[in-house]
């Protein structure tokens, strides 16, 4: 609910009738969130129980938000903290808007029509949201890395945190979340270079303002960043859970196989 609101509470001069309808979507939100963390059974959340998952990825989504305000906010309501962010911002998207860049692509949704003042608005906000997206991806590997996640002190079910996965489509599941690994890999690092292309595409004949308009523009680059990084994260954690599967596996078929060759030692004994 906090991070709906966020923009709205920010940014200056929001109207009556949309901090209304913003209220009521993170009502919704919240309710949605609190009731899938508190039912016995999952239906959409992934990664429910498997902490730090869903923590990191709500604190990047989070983090972008409010970076994005601020920034945003300085063009109406400028103050000594929003001027600090804004130039922030300005530094990073500069150094991020080089040749063949996500952030460079993310310029290409605007028309040719779009002033110099809109274009380094976009390149302040795409450089600013990919490298909160980065840095926060790259906390997630190393989260990974240092507490061995999935953790093997307590049981990891894998319908509870993958409730939309089902192992027994069919095939080996080692080998579909492997594959689905890949795919979530794949995509989460095409998104950042497809989308902006489908957003220009889309938005073709609109006015410039529908993408530059404060809230739009705060929405769009914290979905353009965050989604694929998600994606990324998604990819890794599913890999993860297959080799976590895999040494479990090889574990009990070498218990059993020990265990086998022990009964028939045993035998040969008795004859």
């Amino acid at each position: 609910m906090v991070l709906i609101v966020l923009p709205s509470v920010v940014l200056p001069d929001i109207g009556t009738d949309t901090k209304q309808i913003v209220a009521l979507m993170a009502l919704f939100a919240g309710t949605l969130v609190f009731v899938e963390y508190n039912a016995v059974y999952p239906s959409l959340v992934e990664f429910r129980d498997g902490a730090p998952f869903n923590r990191i990825r709500y604190l990047m989504l989070l983090a972008i938000v409010l970076f994005l305000s601020v920034i945003v906010a300085d063009r109406d309501d400028p103050t000594t903290v929003s001027r600090l962010f804004h130039a922030l911002g300005m530094v990073i998207g500069e150094a991020l808007d080089f040749p063949y860049s996500p952030v460079r692509l993310a310029t290409f949704m605007l028309t040719e029509t779009a002033t110099a003042e809109q274009v380094q608005d976009l390149r302040t906000a795409a450089g600013t949201a990919y490298l909160i997206s980065l840095v926060s991806l790259a906390v997630f590997v190393i989260v990974l890395k240092l507490a061995g996640w999935p953790s093997t002190k307590s049981a990891f079910n894998v319908w509870v945190n993958l409730p939309t996965f089902e192992p027994t489509a069919g095939g080996d599941v080692v080998d579909r979340l492997e594959r689905d690994s890949r795919v979530n890999l794949a995509v989460g690092f095409l998104l950042p270079f497809v989308v902006p292309t489908l957003i220009a595409v889309f938005t073709s004949g609109l006015p410039i303002t529908t993408i530059t308009s404060s809230q739009t523009l705060i929405w769009t680059m914290a979905a353009w960043a965050f989604l694929p990084a998600s994606l990324l994260m998604r990819g890794v954690a599913m890999a993860r859970v297959a080799d976590m599967i895999r040494t479990k596996r090889d574990r009990k078929i070498a218990e059993d196989e020990a265990s086998a060759a022990a009964d028939r030692a045993e035998e040969g004994r008795d004859h």
